[in-house]
């Protein structure tokens, strides 16, 4: 999705190249991509500012972004958020579009942290459809070597129920219809409450079983 005109990130391109003449407090900033077009606050773009400044590079522009920490669209030349990093990270290669794929190797590329995160993600998920236990410890040595605190996090995790873990590796069996379960009858009573009485609640939790008049 474009970025709106109330998001600093859309006039990136300009900020950025006022960052590297030496313009980078946002009240100077402000006046000047008000006339472009944008209509958020200070505060926004102040905060835009702050994270450029707590990565430690002199200018958007001219310092290569993994020297920063920052991933960039190679596509668009914008900051790429954590969601949309992440959710590449642990997308396989085989279900990439074109677009993502080149995000993707652009990432690598830049960023070490990302190549090993992505690396581990994908050896995990592999695990996971496997039914070696023997590589869930190998993999959790690395991790735990990565230096990533998200995937060392994730790691002491993992550990508290190693049990679990194992069996979802080594059985076929899961829980997977139990929650889908649960969480429609949540679905249903957010939905119905406030609105309905319990008898309408019932008839929508409960299947239908025609009687014989019903179907006569």
């Amino acid at each position: 999705m474009a970025p709106k005109s109330t998001t600093p990130s859309k006039f990136q391109t300009y900020l950025s190249q006022r960052w590297a003449e030496g313009c980078a407090t946002g009240r100077d900033l402000l006046p000047e991509i008000k006339c472009l077009g944008y209509t958020g606050s200070l505060s926004q773009l102040e905060r835009l500012l702050t994270q450029w400044r707590h990565a430690g590079h002199a200018a958007i522009i001219d310092a290569p972004a993994a020297k920063a920490g920052i991933l960039m669209d190679p596509s668009t030349g914008r900051l790429v958020s954590p969601i949309v990093a992440a959710a590449l990270c642990i997308k396989p290669r085989g279900l990439l579009t074109e677009a993502q794929a080149a995000k993707v190797d652009a990432f690598k590329s830049t960023s070490p942290e990302f190549a090993m995160m992505r690396e581990l993600a994908m050896r995990f998920r592999g695990i996971l459809r496997g039914n070696d236990t023997l590589k869930l410890d190998v993999w959790l040595h690395d991790a735990d070597r990565s230096g990533l605190y998200g995937i060392r996090r994730f790691t002491r995790t993992l550990r508290q129920d190693l049990a679990a873990v194992r069996n979802a590796i080594t059985e076929t069996w899961s829980n997977g219809q139990t929650e889908g379960q649960i969480n429609r009858l949540k679905m249903l009573k957010r939905a119905m409450y406030g609105s309905a009485g319990v008898e309408l609640f019932r008839a929508r939790m409960l299947p239908i079983h025609p009687t014989r008049q019903h179907a006569d």
